[in-house]
This record gives C-alpha cells, sequence and structure tokens, in this order.
C-alpha cells in the first residue's frame, strides 16, 4: 500500500526518517512482520510492544509505529511517533484493508450468555438460503464453512479488520460476530461498521475487569452507541424484552429496535414452548404472521438464541417463514448444550456455561427428563473473576452430584480456586478434584444407566491453560474413554 496515503489517516503524528514509498502489510506481533511491513508498538497488560522494535527490524519492518522513544537506526528504518497506538491501529488498519466492513452486511452480537449460539445460527440459517457468510468469536472464525483458530472472542483490531477482510475476498455478504465487552472498551472494534447489534442478556460475569454491573452494561451499550448517528443509512438493534437492560441499550441508538421475548410483549415473540430432551417446538409471533416452529436446539434459552437469530436476519429482509424453514434444519452449536452420542442410558453433555446464569440454564434445560442422578461438573478459571464462584457453586448445587473443579487454572493454586467455589455449596454431594482430567473422570465413574452429566467450563475447546502453556484437553474424548473402560469398550459411539 501506498504509505504517504496510509499515515495520512493519522492527523498528528511525527516521522523519524523517510517512509518507504510503499508497505507490504502491518502487524502489532514482533513475530508476524514480514519484509517491508509496519510494526505497530502496543503497550498490553504484560507485554510492551517497544521492548520488540529490535525483532520486527530483523524480520523485515521498513516502518515502526510508536508512542515511545526506541532506539533503531532512521536512516535504515522509519518511526512514526503518536501519542497513542491503540487508536493509531484501529484507524491505519482500517485504512490499509480498504475499510471491509462497509462491503458486507456486519451482525454484532453481545451479552453476556448466548453470543457464540446466536451468531453460529445466523450463519447457519444463511448458509442454509445458500448465502456465503462468515462468523467470528470463541469457537473461531468460520469462513464459509472453514474454520480457523483465533485467540479471543473479540480479536485484536489489526486481526479483526484482516478476517473481514478475508470475508470479503472469499465473496461473503453477511459477517456475524460475537462482540465482547473486553473487545468494546480495549477498542477492537475500531473500524467495523456494523449494520445489526444484537443483545442477549447481561449477567455477572468478567468483573475482575470491570468491577461493577454498571460498568459491565456500559461497556455491552458502546455496541449500540457506535451504531452511529447517520440516519441515511439502514441499520437495526436486536433486544432481548426480558432483560432490564435492554431499555439502557435502545436508549444508546437512534435506529429503530426489534425484540424478542418469551415473558414480556415483543416483536418476536414465542408462546406454548415444548421442550423435549432433542428438540424443542413454540409458536412465533412475528411482525409478519405466526409460525410454528421446531428446532434441533434443546432448553428455554435457545429459544431466545433463535428468537435473536431471527429478529435480525427479519432486520437483514429475510421473511419469518425462510428464516424458521432453515431453522428447523441446523444443529446443535459445538460445545452448547452438546449431546455425546453413546449407544448406553446415559447422557453426556459438553457445555461452555461458565457464568452463574448459566450454569442455571443448563442444569433446567435437562431436568425434566432427569431419570435418576444429575452430575454436574463445574470449573472456572484462575485469575479471573473470583466473586462469581461461589454464587456458580450455589447455581450447580441444584444438581444431585457435583464435581468442582478448575477451567483454565493459569498460576492460581487449585486449592485456591476450589476453595472459593466450595463456599457456594448447598449440599454435601460434591467433590472437589482440582485436575480437571481426574475431575471428568470421576463424574463417569461415579455415574449409572440413566443418568444426566454435564461438563460445564470448556465447550468446545481442546486445551486447558495451566500456568502460560496450553495442554490439549477434550472433556468428551476423556468421557467417553472413562465410560468405555466402566461400561466396556465397543459399547460409546465417538
Amino acid at each position: 500500500m501506498d504509505t504517504e496515503k496510509l499515515f495520512a489517516i493519522l492527523p498528528i503524528k511525527e516521522v523519524i526518517g523517510e517512509l518507504p514509498a510503499t508497505v507490504t502489510d502491518m502487524a502489532v506481533d514482533s513475530r508476524a512482520v514480514n519484509a517491508g511491513g509496519v510494526f505497530i508498538c502496543i503497550e498490553g497488560f504484560t507485554v510492551d510492544g517497544h521492548d520488540y522494535v529490535g525483532k520486527a527490524v530483523d524480520n523485515g519492518a521498513r516502518v515502526i509505529v510508536a508512542s515511545k522513544q526506541v532506539d533503531i537506526d532512521p536512516e535504515k528504518v522509519a518511526v512514526v511517533r503518536v501519542d497513542d497506538t491503540s487508536r493509531a491501529v484501529g484507524l491505519l488498519a482500517s485504512r490499509f484493508y480498504g475499510y471491509p466492513s462497509r462491503k458486507l452486511t456486519m451482525i454484532g452480537v453481545t451479552g453476556t450468555n448466548g453470543k457464540t449460539s446466536v451468531s453460529n445460527i445466523i450463519h447457519a440459517i444463511l448458509q442454509e438460503s445458500g448465502e456465503r457468510t462468515a462468523v467470528s468469536g470463541t469457537i473461531g472464525f468460520n469462513l464459509d464453512g472453514i474454520l480457523y483458530e483465533t485467540e479471543n472472542t473479540t480479536n485484536d483490531v489489526l486481526t479483526t479488520q484482516g478476517m473481514i477482510a478475508r470475508a470479503v475476498q472469499e465473496r461473503c455478504t453477511t459477517m456475524a460476530m460475537e462482540v465482547s465487552s473486553h473487545g468494546l472498551v480495549e477498542g477492537r472494534l475500531a473500524g467495523t461498521e456494523f449494520d445489526i447489534a444484537i443483545f442477549t442478556n447481561l449477567t455477572h460475569d468478567h468483573l475482575d475487569f470491570h468491577g461493577t454491573m454498571e460498568d459491565y452494561g456500559y461497556a455491552k451499550g458502546l455496541l449500540f452507541a457506535q451504531l452511529g448517528q447517520d440516519l441515511e443509512k439502514r441499520k437495526f438493534a436486536v433486544l432481548n424484552a426480558d432483560d432490564e437492560w435492554s431499555g439502557r441499550m435502545g436508549k444508546m441508538t437512534p435506529f429503530p429496535a426489534l425484540t424478542y421475548g418469551v415473558r414480556n410483549d415483543a416483536m418476536f415473540r414465542a408462546s406454548d414452548i415444548v421442550l423435549a430432551p432433542d428438540r424443542t417446538s413454540f409458536r412465533l409471533a412475528a411482525p409478519d404472521g405466526e409460525f410454528e416452529v421446531g428446532m434441533n436446539l434443546i432448553g428455554e434459552f435457545s429459544v431466545y438464541n433463535a428468537l435473536a437469530a431471527t429478529a435480525a436476519l427479519f432486520a437483514k429482509g429475510m421473511a419469518t417463514e425462510e428464516i424458521i424453514g432453515h431453522l428447523e434444519k441446523i444443529p446443535s452449536v459445538k460445545g452448547r448444550m452438546e449431546k455425546v452420542e453413546t449407544s448406553l442410558p446415559l447422557t453426556i453433555y459438553i457445555d461452555y456455561a461458565h457464568s452463574p446464569d448459566a450454569i442455571e440454564k443448563a442444569i433446567h434445560a435437562v431436568l425434566p427428563y432427569k431419570k435418576k442422578k444429575l452430575i454436574f461438573v463445574i470449573g472456572t478459571g484462575g485469575n479471573r473473576d473470583r466473586k462469581k464462584r461461589p454464587v456458580m457453586a450455589e447455581k450447580a448445587s441444584v444438581a444431585d452430584y457435583v464435581v468442582l473443579t478448575t477451567d483454565d487454572p493459569r498460576d492460581e493454586p487449585y486449592e485456591s480456586i476450589l476453595s472459593e467455589l466450595e463456599a457456594g455449596m448447598t449440599h454435601d454431594q460434591y467433590a472437589c478434584i482440582g485436575d480437571r482430567e481426574e475431575a471428568v473422570r470421576h463424574a463417569v465413574s461415579v455415574a449409572d444407566e440413566d443418568d444426566i452429566i454435564i461438563f460445564a467450563g470448556k465447550g468446545h475447546e481442546d486445551f486447558q491453560i495451566i500456568g502460560n502453556v496450553k495442554y490439549p484437553h477434550s472433556d468428551a474424548q476423556i468421557a467417553l474413554e472413562a465410560a468405555e473402560q466402566k461400561f466396556g469398550a465397543g459399547q460409546m459411539k465417538k
């Protein structure tokens, strides 16, 4: 790209040395720098990019964007000094990739729970309709059916703009994106132009980062505020009428809101809900008629997720009848109350629930079908929101037997995590096992035929973070192996 054109987007800067005529790419990780590229020094919580300028230059960087003095030869590498590199990268990334979000219908999904399910339901329905689409979030970056691994629910701004640009290159017309509160506060969505913003719910989570529910709610509201003020553009907010925070979200944008819900009046409202172990049906009242809906997703929370997706796709221009026709065909979302198929009368679910509200909803989704025991495995991450731990265990206590364990312990001792979880237990039918693999095996060991086990916290993830290292880990695989050992090999379906 033409370097002068790229850096013209920065209104206040100091250029030290001579800028090259063109640059090949941009990076915020010195290891990702290519010859002729730009390296932007970002100050993070644990790492400062300014400390890696030498490595970036060794890898071929021709321009360094910095907010501090850096020790390099300006005769060989140009330096662009700015006050705030975190803000600069948003401006630069958007221009470098040609403002790709303007070329797609962008749907952003925020809320404590349901982001992954809603965004992936939207993606699946659009694919069923024949549209080329992309979706990014906790599970990764799904580019029209090809899944790429990503680091965060909402990636850094440079990665985000690169993903959107890839979607444009692959001729996608819509992209759904999970939008985390961390990503909004830290400016990772800078330059992303959303057309539809969805709010699912707000419950206790991430208070180690936000401090209070008020600040947490404000962070979520940034998505709606950032829809902008250009009323010539066709944009919508999609709000959960049964969540009290929706009123605040609606006030943060001038664009029309479509509401959905079960209990309160809403434009998309579900009634006569029938919940079964592997299927859900309900009657849907929508602006363009009333419809009978059947789907393979389970639990009342899945009804909310389906309603949110339906309202968003209606806002996009699809008829409700077409939407629900595709909804009936899509499978459950990976790692979200995902049933592990077995040939024994032992029911196993894998879920990502790691907040009190999500745990409560996961348990209540299966309680009506419990024949004997419900066993619930609950873990929480180390060095993260500690206030929610006893509340999580309290919610899990509805199960007959609870296994308290860890999620990604990181640098926090097992005993610290388990003791804070244990404080919330309301009965004595539980075990404390810090090692998650051992905890999974223990849950299977205490299970009998006709029991239900829910493994919560990891969901789709196939790793566990201990210290600063990712180790391979799969709740489903470990559970299957343990069940084969207990009930006999060959009787479980992998």
